[in-house]
């Protein structure tokens, strides 16, 4: 009875197959400890995240650092949050005695994993929530860990709380040092306080700014050209979600210009995002206000509360994250009262906004 729930997973076809490439995928990945290379950087790099769900993730976190090489393993339930992650980022990657991987389990896209040395991994973290549970795992590769590195990641857990830390010396010296990798640069939209404009920004990295520029106030209506929808006759495929592996953006606000964010506004911003799923139908876009997730858009109308100079954010998740500057600016017209450009064409039809 024991051998037979002992195998049961594997006694299909499916079940079998799953297990192979789970194992295909672990060791290809535990290879790359012999060039001593960070196990979040090899995910992120090769995307291989995209292809694994969380519970994957996490035996492959447990598999590869904590039993193979041994490494410290800190998990902490977050008892507040910082906003600024850069700040984070830029102390963390001159820790050298130490080899470091970051998880946290967001609680909208699930596990995600990042090397805290390279800000362009850890920002797609986004906004950080209290109570949620983050693991640091610490170690030298194939060199023994020691209380330093218990350390190292209390610390580590201390700053993505916000808290004043004293860093001990001994963590600045060492042989890891870390060292972002160049990448040619390319023309990506960024979203901005204005929604305007496109920006320079290394190609592979997060176009995304921090949450204390997502939140500025936008002071009067974007002026865009009313969009050039063309309404598709089709009903609007449904979304498949973000995909495990998924990276999210940091909440960007949008302010409400219209006397009162009402039903038209409502419509408008949901045919804007379903416009922007079928496009990208492995990407979600999340809708906070007040603090708290918005599952339901009417919602925001029939409150009654959301009105001129509300701030309203937004967040798109995704394994690959494009177009959110020409979202941002849609869903800044869509809040004005310049949302009528977005109701035109039959209910049933999605505009071809992206």
């Amino acid at each position: 009875m024991s051998t037979m729930s002992k195998y049961e997973n594997v006694s299909t076809r499916n079940g079998f197959n799953s297990v192979v490439r789970h194992v295909k995928t672990t060791i290809s990945l535990v290879e790359t400890f012999s060039g001593k290379t960070n196990l979040a950087d090899t995910l992120f790099e090769k995307s291989l995240g995209a292809d694994l769900n969380g519970d994957q993730l996490a035996a492959i976190l447990r598999m590869a650092l904590v039993d193979k090489l041994g490494y410290k393993a800190v998990s902490r339930n977050l008892r507040s949050a910082t906003d600024d992650l850069s700040a984070v980022s830029a102390e963390v990657s001159k820790w050298n005695a130490v080899d470091i991987v970051l998880a946290y389990h967001h609680p909208d896209v699930g596990l995600v994993v990042a090397n805290p040395k390279a800000a362009d991994q850890i920002a797609v973290f986004g906004a950080l929530r209290k109570r949620e549970v983050a693991v640091a795992y610490v170690g030298r590769f194939d060199k023994p860990s020691d209380d330093l590195c218990v350390t190292a990641a209390e610390v580590l857990l201390d700053l993505l709380e916000g808290s004043k830390v004293t860093v001990p010396g001994s963590l600045y010296k060492g042989e890891f040092t870390f060292k972002a990798a160049k990448k040619k640069k390319a023309a990506v939209e960024v979203p901005t306080a204005t929604g305007k404009g496109k920006t320079a920004v290394k190609a592979g990295r997060a176009p995304y700014g921090s949450k204390k520029k997502a939140a500025e106030s936008v002071s009067a209506p974007v002026a865009v050209e009313a969009p050039r929808a063309v309404a598709v006759p089709v009903a609007p495929a449904p979304s498949a979600g973000p995909r495990p592996g998924s990276r999210m953006t940091p909440q960007y606000s949008v302010v409400v210009q219209n006397e009162l964010f009402h039903n038209g506004n409502v419509e408008a911003w949901k045919r804007i995002i379903d416009s922007y799923k079928t496009k990208y139908p492995t990407s979600e876009v999340y809708i906070y206000y007040d603090g708290e997730r918005i599952l339901n858009i009417n919602s925001l109308f029939k409150w009654g509360k959301v009105k001129h100079g509300s701030t309203i954010q937004f967040a798109v998740a995704g394994t690959e994250i494009k177009d959110v500057a020409k979202l941002q600016r849609y869903l800044i017209q869509g809040a004005s009262h310049q949302f009528e450009a977005f109701l035109h064409g039959p209910v049933s039809t999605v505009l071809k906004l992206f």
